[in-house]
């Protein structure tokens, strides 16, 4: 008898304490409202896309084959070196499967990327359509955002929630009607504001030109990372995905594709390049 004594006292000790702890801890701060925090996050971007202007960066891209079971046929990768013109992103490609380029492959890639730089540099930068800009915020305009929550991402407070896109809402532009075809979820950097992770998925056929130009099809999908470089600015680090579509009602396309962008560098207008700065996927 003595010794269940001391059995539930020791017990009911551990429950006190244990109930004393949670009732110390500072309470979360309430979630923010999910529209404004997006309005937030888009704002940023903005300032994102001029800040890129000023970097170079590399690009791995690695695109599997697949046949009608999933399994590879065949794999191609390249390594592209980008940078920007008037906001256009312009690769040069560097490697091919693992290999450099040939001279004579050297050659027909500078005249491209020539090219490229001169077209970009005759027309100004142009502020996409309203109604043909894709952007985050014009995904959860059409979408109904559920379960929002707190995540440890990377090793950063974020913000997380799911989203479904709303078939019965009215659309404007194709980047409007993608956005009805797609459910995922989104992770918010909370401190910073920045899309930290996104994963996306085609929850129904999305036809191109009434299917006549391409039609996705269902279950195809893709993920896409961004993290902090240099501790100054958010920029793409990768992104992953499986597409599966018939182009022109006759071509059919399966594949799996994985870029990984990293050394980024930034330069002065003079374009004297500054030390590498890679990708920071921890807060320091």
């Amino acid at each position: 008898m003595r010794s269940r004594r001391l059995f539930f006292a020791a017990l009911f000790l551990a429950f006190a304490t244990a109930h004393l702890a949670c009732s110390q801890q500072p309470a979360s701060p309430p979630l923010p409202d999910i529209r404004q925090l997006m309005r937030e996050v888009h704002d940023h971007q903005k300032e994102l896309e001029k800040a890129r202007e000023n970097y170079t960066f590399s690009a791995q891209l690695s695109i599997q084959e697949l046949d009608s079971n999933g399994q590879t046929r065949k794999t191609e990768s390249s390594e592209f070196e980008y940078f920007f013109v008037n906001g256009k992103p312009i690769g040069r490609q560097v490697k091919k499967d693992g290999k450099p380029l040939d001279e004579h492959a050297q050659q027909k890639e500078t005249e491209r990327v020539t090219k490229l730089v001169e077209n970009a540099q005759k027309v100004p930068p142009e502020k996409p359509k309203e109604n043909e800009e894709v952007s985050l915020g014009k995904v959860l305009e059409m979408a109904d955002v559920r379960n929002p929550r707190r995540e440890i991402y990377r090793g950063r407070p974020t913000i997380v929630f799911d989203f479904v896109g709303r078939k019965d809402a009215k659309t404007h532009g194709i980047s409007e009607d993608v956005s009805k075809k797609l459910r995922g979820t989104v992770w918010i950097d909370e401190a910073d504001r920045e899309v930290a992770h996104l994963e996306a998925t085609f929850d129904d056929n999305f036809h191109v030109g009434g299917g006549l130009v391409a039609n996705v099809q269902k279950g195809s999908n893709f993920r896409f990372d961004q993290s902090l470089v240099n501790g100054e600015v958010w920029l793409p680090t990768g992104a992953e995905g499986t597409i599966q579509l018939r182009v022109l009602l006759v071509k059919g396309i399966h594949q799996h594709f994985v870029e990984r962008d990293f050394d980024y560098k930034r330069f002065h207008v003079e374009a004297e390049q500054m030390k590498g700065a890679n990708a920071v996927t921890e807060a320091k």
